[in-house]
């Protein structure tokens, strides 16, 4: 009988899960309602007031996980339409804004270049993973740089490198290097649970978030900062001059975080003889380059050569070319995909998910709630009598704290970077420039490097088993550290000298 009732007996693990999660969006209701009751200060237009109160609910759905980021996406544009749609409207406070109107605002991410960007990229990932470029480019780089252990380790970190100018995902990029790794460690029969188990992949989850940081398209969140700093700033942060900016400050971390990695998790082999000869093994297995690898090669470099040339050589945007490669890959003939193969693998949560964030800000900064908001930040941290040198300091500092309670950086971005452009416009300190600014808190944005669950390529190097939280973050505290470190020495300099400061 009793070995009957405990094989009766449900699975306690979802049922907590779910009941967590339950308590978590009565949570973020509560703080909706409760924002909601509050007195309108007199410097706040009730639509202002009403979108706090929504920003503060996704903020608490998004540090929970109360429910999937494309339901909380639904939830928003929804709470968006009714609760601005039902207040005064700002340019004629004498009547309402209209559901109609405010739906339009709740919708309006969906149709800026950045939305535009985002989805594009999907498709660029699909198309590697479809015919393997990528999985090609890091076995070629890994089969071509010794047996030590070291050199591997370096492999592996610029394998991401490359990477990062071709596929415009970190999690898409980590899952195709994370199986070479494991691949490699299970066939010259290392224990995946072994120190160099950990640092091969918790040195290419970090290495893949200082990528973000280098170039421009590497991740959404970089395009949610360039698409507001496009509307809001009226000025484009063209893609080189993104990597003129960002790239030498995460060269420079790369170096810094190899020799901190390797002393911190040190590995127990100094030497992994037969590992080229497994590399060599799985790049002859993709046999030679098929044409539809070259294709995308060949389309990929022209593109990256669109990207690198914006604004200097022509005038079309990044989103522009992007959707165009997008186009002739999808065209019968000279196409690489067709549309039945990339609708089923494109991850249409995360695009909904980056569209719903984008109408947030957007709607944050129309009803003047960013402005409002940035001001009492600027009061609270006594900003105004700052220097620009402590402004950054104090905005970096708070994204980097804030971001531990974030899975996404993009989520973090949507919610922050329209408060960020609003505290830099409103600051009366003399030689700030508000694009550099915004810049230079989005490079802190990116930061995810203490805890696995701050990134989505964090979760996925979780998920193979290969260490614990607590050795992630042996080397994800400290990087964080010298990290926010370069960034006040970089302000104070480099980005001193290219006027960003």
């Amino acid at each position: 009988m009793v070995s009957m009732s405990k094989e009766a007996a449900p699975p306690t693990a979802p049922a907590k899960q779910s009941n967590t999660k339950n308590i978590s969006l009565i949570i973020s209701f509560l703080v909706l309602i409760a924002i909601l009751c509050l007195p309108t200060p007199a410097d706040l237009s009730t639509a202002g007031h009403r979108m706090i109160a929504i920003l503060f609910f996704a903020i608490v759905l998004w540090i929970t996980s109360a429910v999937s980021y494309p339901v909380s996406a639904t939830l928003l544009t929804a709470l968006t339409a009714v609760l601005l749609g039902t207040a005064p409207n700002i340019d004629a406070p004498a009547k309402l804004l209209g559901t109609g109107a405010a739906l339009r605002i709740a919708i309006s991410g969906y149709s800026t270049p950045a939305w535009a960007l985002v989805a594009a990229a999907m498709f660029f990932s699909v198309a590697m993973t479809k015919t393997g470029l990528d999985r090609r480019i890091a076995l070629n780089v890994l089969s071509r740089i010794g047996t030590k252990t070291s050199h591997i380790y370096m492999g592996v970190l610029f394998t991401g490198f490359i990477l990062a100018f071709f596929v415009p995902s970190a999690t898409a990029r980590l899952a195709c290097l994370v199986p070479i790794i494991l691949g490699i460690l299970d066939s010259l029969g290392i224990n995946r649970t072994s120190k160099l188990a950990a640092l091969l992949v918790v040195g290419a989850t970090q290495g893949d978030t200082l990528w973000n940081i280098m170039v421009q398209t590497a991740a959404a969140q970089n395009l949610v900062a360039v698409g507001f700093i496009t509307q809001q700033l009226n000025t484009t942060v063209s893609w080189i001059d993104w990597l003129i900016a960002a790239g030498p400050y995460s060269l420079v971390m790369i170096v810094i975080y190899y020799f901190l990695s390797m002393k911190i998790l040190k590995p127990d082999q100094l030497d992994l003889a037969g590992s080229q000869a497994q590399l060599q093994k799985h790049l002859a297995e993709l046999g030679p380059m098929s044409f539809n690898e070259k294709k995308l090669l060949a389309y990929s470099i022209i593109l990256l050569g669109f990207w690198a040339t914006g604004n200097y050589l022509h005038k079309y945007d990044t989103s522009t070319t992007t959707i165009v490669a997008i186009a002739i890959f999808l065209m019968p003939g000279i196409g690489i995909i067709d549309w039945k193969y990339a609708q089923s693998r494109i991850d249409w949560g995360s695009i909904v998910m980056f569209g719903a964030g984008i109408s947030l800000g957007t709607a944050l900064l129309k009803t003047k709630a960013a402005t409002w908001l940035a001001n009492a930040f600027i009061h609270m941290f006594t900003l105004e009598s700052l220097s620009v040198f402590a402004l950054i300091g104090t905005i970096t500092l708070f994204l980097i704290a804030i971001h531990l309670g974030f899975a996404s950086a993009t989520a973090l971005a949507s919610a922050m970077i329209p408060i960020v452009i609003s505290i830099v416009t409103a600051v009366n300190i003399p030689g700030v420039n508000p694009v550099g600014l915004t810049m230079i808190a989005q490079f802190s944005i990116c930061f995810g490097f203490i805890l696995p669950v701050n990134s989505p390529q964090g979760m996925v190097a979780f998920s193979t088993g290969t260490f614990e939280v607590k050795t992630f973050m042996k080397t994800g505290i400290p990087i964080t550290i010298i990290g926010y470190v370069m960034l006040l020495i970089y302000a104070a300099t480099y980005w001193h000298w290219l006027g960003l400061v």
